[in-house]
């Protein structure tokens, strides 16, 4: 984040994250209604880590505009506990929301000491998220999962179109996972 040491790092970090708020935007052309929803919120979040990412040597934001991403964010965490309701898939969005709200407040109070009691706890989280979202983007036997045919959007057989392959999708929320575990580094 607007760290002291961020300098290529800070940018490497900007580029990912914009690129995966660029591809989720993208994925948001999906036939399936639940996945457009998603790929929505992954684009806020991609977005937001992106513009919260920018080395302070280029741009040091105004205090107040740490308050418009807790606003956000804050917003997002909300929608994010609403649908929660309809799945726990949801839930892993709220605790991203929540880290981006936690981390603009610490960075508005001037201090990139958080609570280290729940920046530890974000950082455990994350991290496993990132091993677990890791794995799952192994190969499995081909055919897909299941070992059956490959389907496609409407359940046929077919190629799904890309905005609809899951790996893709995994690979968009690891690298988002790895962004939120760079910047938790950095409070």
């Amino acid at each position: 984040m607007h760290g002291p040491g961020a300098g290529s790092s800070g940018w490497l970090l900007v580029a990912l994250c914009a690129a995966t708020g660029a591809y989720c935007l993208l994925r948001m052309r999906s036939g399936v209604e639940e996945q457009r929803r998603t790929a929505g919120g992954e684009a806020l979040m991609g977005f937001g880590m992106a513009a919260m990412a920018v080395p302070a040597a280029v741009l040091a934001p105004p205090r107040w505009a740490w308050a418009v991403y807790a606003a956000v964010f804050g917003a997002a965490a909300l929608r994010a506990l609403w649908a929660a309701r309809s799945g726990t898939h949801h839930l892993h969005h709220l605790v991203g929301a929540f880290a981006m709200v936690y981390m603009a407040a610490m960075t508005a109070r001037g201090t990139h000491a958080g609570i280290p009691v729940l920046t530890g706890v974000l950082l455990l989280y994350f991290t496993a998220y990132v091993l677990w979202t890791g794995t799952r983007l192994v190969p499995v036997a081909a055919g897909g999962p299941a070992g059956g045919p490959a389907r496609g959007p409407t359940g046929g057989p077919g190629a799904p179109g890309w905005g609809d392959r899951l790996e893709l999708a995994r690979a968009c929320r690891l690298s988002m996972g790895i962004g939120m575990l760079a910047m938790l580094l950095t409070l």
